[in-house]
């Protein structure tokens, strides 16, 4: 099997489990990059986060048809896919984590039972994904962890526009009339964000009065532990906020020193 780095050679599911299996017989990690079916400017930061990684061989594990930013990012391979390539008689084992009262869990399983597949398919030594879904990204890192994959997770912060709104695809499809209240998803998420030290309450009445001046009703807005339990009193902490927007569900969140604040943090 000829390759050549940074070429974005495509491979099919049964092809590119031995591609990795070569590289990793050479020493060099495989990354993996799970991605849907519509690519962006977040989806370039995973890229190239997974090209930092030294020696790498990235591959984008893609379903979407235009490949013109992964062939422009200079990936290694593509492994192209569809859901009857990975489960041709059907998806018949569903793996559900834990329901931590965001997210719908049964959307949660979808999503981890594909980037699970995936892995299984590549055979990855590494897998970068994005903190814009954190949820996703925790349950990933569970299933890793209680399953004993030999796979290291990377998270990669969210990517956004001058404005502060997250790059997504589900941001894409909000009519520009109700682009104000999108904008202050972000804006809730960072007011509160900077009312950190003054502790969990408020913060989330500094981001829930953002939010209601918008004339935004929110799904949730909540603090937790970066495990996605309980909210310490001080230390690391998660602002999560949802809510339909223009007739699109949008999610984001922020990370918070809880008790502490960013002025307090020392460089």
């Amino acid at each position: 099997m000829s390759f050549e780095a940074g070429q974005a050679r495509e491979f099919t599911v049964e092809q590119v489990g031995v591609l990795a299996r070569a590289m990793r017989k050479t020493g060099r990690p495989v990354v993996l990059v799970p991605l849907g079916t519509g690519l962006h400017a977040g989806h370039l930061a995973l890229i190239r986060a997974a090209q930092r990684i030294p020696r790498a061989v990235v591959i984008a594990a893609y379903a979407g048809s235009d490949r013109t930013l992964l062939v422009d990012a200079h990936v290694d391979a593509i492994c192209t896919y569809t859901q009857d390539e990975l489960w041709p008689r059907g998806l018949r084992t569903l793996v559900q984590p834990v329901d931590h009262d965001l997210e719908s869990v049964e959307s949660l399983a979808m999503q981890l039972t594909l980037e699970l597949t995936l892995i299984n398919v590549v055979g990855p030594t590494d897998v970068v994904v994005g903190e814009k879904d954190y949820e996703q990204m925790r349950a990933l890192q569970s299933a890793i962890t209680d399953l004993h994959l030999p796979v290291k997770l990377h998270g990669v912060p969210t990517v956004r526009m001058p404005d502060g709104l997250a790059l997504s695809l589900r941001n894409t499809r909000v009519e520009e009339s109700a682009r104000d209240q999108a904008l202050a998803l972000a804006a809730a998420l960072t007011a509160g964000a900077h009312a950190a030290e003054h502790g969990a309450d408020a913060v989330l009445s500094v981001a829930r009065t953002v939010l209601e001046e918008a004339g935004v009703d929110v799904d949730y807005l909540e603090i937790r532990g970066l495990d996605l339990g309980d909210a310490p009193a001080q230390g690391d902490a998660r602002l999560f906020v949802s809510a339909v927007v223009g007739g699109v569900r949008l999610t984001d969140n922020v990370g918070l020193p809880l008790g502490i604040g960013f002025r307090n943090i020392e460089g």
